[in-house]
């Protein structure tokens, strides 16, 4: 199925689809970044992935493009599961926001900006989900201290 949806992909999108991987029966799609709310529309629209089960920022530190964003499809009439990836760069890395093909994305998208600093375009809520508002820096980054930033240290009760 994967494998037929790919051809699909490359059929509709063409230069747009950068890399095809297949791994242990797993399908991941590499796609250009500037067509990710296209492409998704496409997947849920055209290809049945009406599920985004989850999307995630990867920190490739030393590498260009840095980062990466992740998303993992899933198809519930015919259980299959596509990964798509896009490209971002060190410099500003911000994407265009897919909660408005699932919505499912909007909470996802607002944990790999808490941390990983990845921006969302047009996200309709971007805000920390599971730092303190105040937090400095994005602690899922390869280059965050290991210690966090400087905070004072808690001092209520622990028990």
């Amino acid at each position: 199925m994967s494998k037929q949806v790919v051809e699909k992909l490359k059929g509709k999108f063409g230069a747009s689809v950068l890399a095809e991987v297949e791994h242990r029966g797993e399908t991941t799609v590499t796609v250009e970044a500037g067509e990710i709310v296209e492409i998704c529309t496409y997947l849920r629209d055209d290809c049945g992935f009406n599920f985004l089960s989850d999307l995630c920022g990867v920190d490739y530190l030393g590498r260009t493009p840095r980062f990466e964003v992740v998303y993992n499809l899933y198809n519930i009439s015919t259980k299959s599961r596509l990964r798509v990836k896009i490209l971002v760069a060190e410099q500003d890395p911000r994407v265009d926001t897919v909660s408005g093909v699932w919505s499912t994305a909007n909470w996802h998208e607002r944990e790999c900006w808490d941390l990983m600093g990845i921006s969302f375009n047009n996200h309709p809520d971007l805000r920390r989900i599971l730092l303190p508002e105040d937090w400095q820096g994005h602690p899922l980054r390869k280059d965050y201290p290991v210690q966090g930033p400087d905070r004072e240290p808690y001092q209520g009760r622990l028990s």
